[in-house]
């Protein structure tokens, strides 16, 4: 933790520094004006994100934190680190317990990080919807973009797994912005430090315990590396909308025939996109399953009934797929 005082939790507005990375710059001025919440943990990122967006004119922000209670006290001297930052800065804001969030979801996922985002996604929801806001504003960075590339790379992605974090993404009727996806984390330290802005530092980001942050240790020192992942990001980005364009839109119930006559590609790309709709995490979503999917459309001595990750139950019957009625949970 990087130990904070009352003048570094209150500090004066800040305009930011003409001579500061252009990235950073460029990734504060392109967020449009209006009411938003924040998701603040407290670390630096978020820290950094909450206090560049109060520069911005015509914003009106509602600081938002999930306490996940996974580090006993230190998750709750984070909560109150957000507590003193939004009271500081005069700003609203929601703070609430995992414990409370999880009993209002329609599934409960059985993996602990698709829980927590679950449970996150769902404070978002609620949060947007009862103070009337515009959507929730991540602090998702470039560095981040990188680890989620490769951690997918290692679990087979296809194109549209690759194309990672998108600016701009919509869950439901929730929108979500992603700023900072050009700006690394260095950027944001020194942001913070060029302003003695104090932030908390969760000591599980060292851990190796996580395959994230085995990734991040690999990653770091390895300029290049960081860059090629980026670049196939927008590679990946660019042929998945062409995809997206190409291939047709599946509804609830659809016949088989629109996904057996389509080229491979396209087939696995509209079927991956129908699977997400219909509330399989894209972190859960590999080849495998799309690959089921197709092989439900174009071989009618295949299963008649298949299991999707996430409990999602899909049937075929008279040349027709369609689930029964689920909720979707929250995906990228």
């Amino acid at each position: 933790m990087v130990p904070y005082s009352n003048d570094a939790i209150t500090e004066p507005m800040h305009v930011l520094n003409p001579h500061a990375d252009d990235s950073l710059a460029r990734a504060i001025a392109a967020v449009p004006a209006g009411a938003w919440a924040v998701g603040v943990s407290g670390g630096a990122d978020s820290v950094a994100l909450l206090s560049m967006l109060r520069t911005v004119p015509g914003m009106r922000l509602h600081v938002t934190h999930l306490n996940h209670e996974t580090r006993g006290i230190e998750s709750d001297a984070d909560a109150d680190f957000v507590h003193q930052l939004a009271e500081a800065r005069g700003l609203p804001y929601s703070i609430h317990r995992l414990s409370d969030i999880t009993p209002r979801l329609a599934r409960v996922p059985n993996n602990a990080s698709a829980r927590y985002r679950a449970a996150r996604f769902e404070l978002f929801r609620t949060i947007v919807n009862d103070e009337h806001l515009d959507g929730v504003i991540l602090a998702h960075h470039a560095d981040d973009q990188a680890e989620t590339i490769l951690q997918r790379l290692l679990r087979g992605s296809g194109v549209s797994g690759l194309r990672g974090i998108q600016p701009r993404m919509q869950f439901g009727e929730l929108l979500v912005l992603h700023p900072l996806l050009a700006v690394s984390r260095l950027t944001l330290r020194q942001w913070l430090a060029r302003h003695q802005i104090a932030w908390r530092e969760d000591a599980s980001n060292h851990s190796s315990h996580y395959l994230r942050n085995r990734l991040r240790a690999a990653i770091q020192p390895h300029a290049e590396l960081h860059a090629v992942l980026i670049g196939l990001v927008n590679a990946c980005s660019r042929l998945n909308d062409a995809f997206d364009q190409a291939a047709p839109r599946l509804a609830d119930k659809f016949p088989t025939s629109q996904l057996s006559q389509l080229p491979e590609v396209l087939a696995h790309h509209a079927a991956r996109r129908w699977l997400r709709e219909h509330g399989v995490d894209s972190k859960d979503l590999g080849p495998a399953s799309t690959a089921d999917l197709v092989q439900m459309a174009r071989d009618a001595a295949s299963p008649p009934r298949r299991h999707f990750p996430g409990g999602l139950l899909v049937h075929r019957r008279k040349g027709i797929i369609f689930i029964e009625p689920e909720f979707p949970i929250p995906r990228n």
